[in-house]
């Protein structure tokens, strides 16, 4: 009798165990969703058919997009954080700086990054300077002396104000003490069009949006907004190279709501992490101009965080401008 309930006091931790571990490894048991801010075709939507297909292999899980475009984002990440079940199955596509300009420019927006939980950042898309092939300016220092000869007449483009081309003109503008005539679109795409056709003297842009222009020689580069010259165009200096510590542009990840397991949110965590060391998404980024620049977790809070304190500041410095129009 002893040994036959020693046995079965056996089997029962030998069962526990199993079954511990089978709930721990359950993650993900169904598809995910992911939440996007911004119509087909964009930025988010670049990055989702980078990323997913990778993340699928790894998770062995299906990923569903749900595209709920309006306000920058803001009502996609309204959701996220405010009403979103905190399972681990519902995600979304955080951009910065739209993420953090929402809320900082827009007192009726009242989520923040405090109620998200970051997963990773993947793609950090530099801000870029580019002008028309048969522009004058050949060099972005000829494009600066303009600048001062002519102040607030050289007119630059940008997606709109809040985008991260809009505050990358201000933070030139502070960095060099120059002022350009800014030009608002509604989007990347008719910023260097215009630029293309010559209505405007330049756009502030970002390299993963006018790369294929670049190449096709319809668009010529100036300067880029990244630490150090990219590879594919080595030829174009960084704003660091001409004194100025301007660093800019646009970063796209991955983000849950605050509160989801621990499981879930380690387990997201390390597919991201064998995605990224997968040979065949690092060509997949580097075959659209997209740089991978991941950061994972409490560095991707991190970066966040130090983000929306910059643009608080910069916009605190010139929102009196902007603010009614």
């Amino acid at each position: 009798m002893r040994k036959s309930k020693w046995v079965v006091g056996i089997l029962a931790v030998v069962l526990f165990a199993l079954l511990g571990q089978a709930a721990f490894a359950a993650y993900p048991e169904k598809q995910i969703t992911v939440l996007q801010g911004f119509k087909p075709g964009g930025g988010s939507d670049t990055l989702a058919q980078l990323t997913q297909p990778y993340l699928e292999k790894v998770l062995g899980q299906s990923f569903i997009n749900q595209y709920i475009p309006g306000a920058t984002g803001a009502i996609a990440w309204t959701q996220l954080a405010k009403t979103a079940k905190k399972d681990g199955y519902t995600l979304s596509i955080t951009n910065t700086p739209m993420l953090q300009t929402n809320y900082i420019m827009n007192p009726e927006i009242t989520y923040t990054i405090a109620e998200l939980e970051p997963i990773a950042n993947v793609i950090t898309d530099p801000g870029i300077v580019v002008v028309a092939k048969d522009s004058p300016y050949q060099t972005m220092e000829e494009f600066m002396n303009a600048a001062k000869e002519n102040p607030g007449k050289i007119t630059v483009g940008n997606s709109g104000v809040g985008g991260d081309d809009f505050f990358t003109t201000l933070i030139v503008e502070k960095a060099t003490g120059l002022k350009f005539q800014m030009v608002p679109f509604e989007g990347d795409g008719p910023s260097w069009q215009a630029a293309m056709g010559g209505k405007i003297n330049a756009s502030f842009n970002n390299l993963g949006i006018t790369y294929p222009q670049i190449k096709a020689g319809n668009l010529r580069a100036l300067v880029i907004f990244a630490e150090k010259r990219v590879d594919m165009l080595p030829d174009v200096p960084t704003m660091k190279e001409l004194g100025y510590d301007v660093v800019s542009g646009s970063s796209r990840g991955y983000s849950a709501p605050k509160g989801i397991p621990a499981e879930a949110r380690d387990t997201l965590i390390e597919a991201f992490k064998k995605m990224a060391e997968m040979p065949e998404f690092v060509k997949a980024c580097n075959d659209r101009a997209s740089i991978i620049d991941m950061k994972y977790g409490d560095e991707y809070a991190a970066m966040l965080a130090e983000q929306e304190t910059a643009f608080k500041a910069i916009w605190n410095e010139v929102k009196e401008q902007y603010q009614g129009k």
